[in-house]
């Protein structure tokens, strides 16, 4: 996002205020089973147009953005907001995304690159750290709730998109070192499940002198799907668990179509910026590893660019016709799963609310429906807006009805910093023999509001799997956020559960559960280890 001129009709170039992206595991030939929920378990693959499991269930991801790596603050934007950085997570979590693309720039992987923008009495336990650091924080946090994450080249610098993945300033051997190095710091972790590897590739210079990404044009320099190959493969080599996420162009020849000079012959079908795909099935993307290659096309309304199809007399019939064509095709004829990467609108258009049905009736319902990551969860979205309102903790409620009947929630399993899931408990935690130690620290506090850490040892003889801890807080005390634990507050009872990718708790061991309260400073009381006192 931030810019994405539309190139169906008029050229317009759009700047909106957008401040705000081993050994290869065998793959089976049996048919993918439907997963119930979630996003499945172990690694991804792809198996037609369906993307799998480790199992070979079927694992749609119906995922969000949440921009801002990629500006000038290099972190996650709303940062700055009363709502923390985990509150935030919890929220997406709860409404049904099973997914985050994260977009960032070169910029933000620079050594000394520094994070900016960052409340730090509400986010204390951010402050000094790196844009890869948060990052990091983010990607475990994010996996203990069964999301996944998928990573998106979004600028090769914090001044703007690229229609080539290459700039005087930033080389293709820095836009795949970059990558390879990702690769290799995620590498064991099942939260990251993929690159997608450059945001919405673009036509620029007027035919026939086109200076723009191509598809299929054979210009090792212009060409976007040989680059998606060079770049997809060096990934592939330092991971080859990783999906590989490549947009479409915006007009195949990679340069603009010239609607002033009456000569239709010059006049090109073009689409949105990384969403014309037209091209793949006749140059697909190859891919040294097979199963791992997902096309992500772009697709926006009225409220970036009105394009032609949206002034038609048959609109919105028209519609499945127009993605058809574009990418759908991709899917129904079962060459390649389809990951809508960016849609949005701000609906201020009533077109654009029937726009937003449409697109998700065409993606299908349940499981095996595309997957889709929706732009965006930020309200500060120039042209779009936002699930996330100015506030960032209320949600846009129109926006989010719309959307709700085709998100399947995170259930755990995704994997966190471990990547090593275990089984959700079907019964209540077993008590600990011998009890347990408690020991507090306050981290930080401010007004209105602290940060705690609780440590909690078991001194009993046997496991215990899966583990509870819950503590009483006087009146005026409320959660803010949790981590290491799902952790929840009832009255004054607050309850922090194993999470999957960490359930049991061996003798001797311990488990440090850290919050945020909103209220007076209190040290947690009455601890208990799955109901036995500390």
């Amino acid at each position: 996002m931030h810019r994405r001129s539309a190139l169906g009709g008029a050229i317009t170039a759009l700047a909106t205020a957008a401040a705000g992206v081993l050994v290869a595991a065998a793959v089976s030939t049996a048919p993918a089973v439907a997963a119930p929920a979630g996003t499945g378990t172990g690694y991804l693959h792809t198996n037609g147009n369906k993307i799998v499991d480790s199992t070979g269930a079927t694992v749609r991801i119906t995922g969000i953005n949440w921009f801002g790596m990629e500006t000038d603050n290099k972190t996650f934007h709303g940062l700055w907001s009363t709502n923390p950085w985990r509150g935030q997570i919890d929220k997406m979590a709860s409404l049904g995304y099973n997914t985050l693309r994260v977009p960032y720039s070169n910029d933000a992987l620079k050594p000394g690159a520094t994070a900016s923008g960052i409340n730090d009495f509400v986010n204390p336990d951010l402050v000094g750290l790196s844009p890869l650091q948060i990052l990091d924080k983010v990607i475990n946090y994010a996996g203990g709730k069964g999301m996944r994450v998928i990573l998106d080249r979004h600028r090769p610098t914090s001044a703007g998109q690229s229609g080539l993945w290459y700039t005087p300033t930033v080389s293709e051997a820095t836009w795949i070192n970059d990558w390879k190095m990702l690769a290799q710091r995620y590498a064991g972790n099942t939260t990251v499940i993929g690159a997608d590897l450059h945001n919405e590739p673009h036509a620029e210079g007027t035919n026939p002198a086109a200076t723009g990404a191509c598809w299929g044009c054979g210009d090792p320099a212009r060409d976007w799907r040989l680059a998606a190959e060079r770049a997809g493969n060096a990934v592939l080599s330092v991971q080859p668990n990783w999906l590989i996420f490549v947009e479409g162009v915006s007009c195949p020849s990679g340069g603009l179509s010239n609607v002033w000079d009456n000569d239709p012959s010059n006049d090109e079908d073009c689409g949105w910026w990384g969403g014309n795909l037209t091209k793949a099935k006749d140059f697909p993307v190859r891919l040294d590893v097979p199963n791992r290659l997902v096309y992500s096309p772009h697709e926006y309304a009225t409220s970036v660019f009105e394009q032609n199809w949206f002034k038609s007399p048959d609109f919105p019939t028209n519609l499945p016709g127009i993605w058809d064509k574009y990418w759908g095709y991709l899917y129904k004829q079962n060459i390649a799963p389809i990951m809508m990467g960016e849609f949005g609108s701000t609906l201020a258009d009533p077109r654009d609310k029937v726009w937003l049905e449409k697109l998700m009736a065409y993606t299908g319902t349940g499981v095996d429906g595309m997957s889709f990551t929706y732009w965006s969860w930020n309200p500060n979205s120039g042209d779009t807006g936002g699930i996330a309102l100015d506030d960032w903790t209320n949600i846009n409620t129109t926006k989010q009805a719309i959307l709700q009947p085709y998100l399947i929630a995170p259930v755990g399993g995704g994997g966190g910093p471990t990547g090593t899931p275990t089984a959700t408990p079907t019964s209540s935690p077993p008590p600990p023999t011998g009890g347990c130690t408690g020991a507090y620290r306050q981290v930080n506090a401010w007004q209105g509001g602290f940060q705690g850490e609780l440590t909690v040892t078991n001194a009993g003889t046997a496991t215990v799997n899966p583990w509870q801890v819950t503590w009483a807080w006087p009146a005026g005390v409320s959660l803010a956020s949790g981590w290491n634990a799902t952790v929840t507050q009832s009255g004054t009872t607050v309850t922090a559960a194993a999470p999957t990718w960490a359930g049991a708790l061996a003798p001797g061991a311990s488990v440090t559960v850290g919050f945020t309260a909103n209220g007076p400073s209190a040290a947690p009381g009455a601890v208990k280890l799955n109901g036995v006192a500390c």
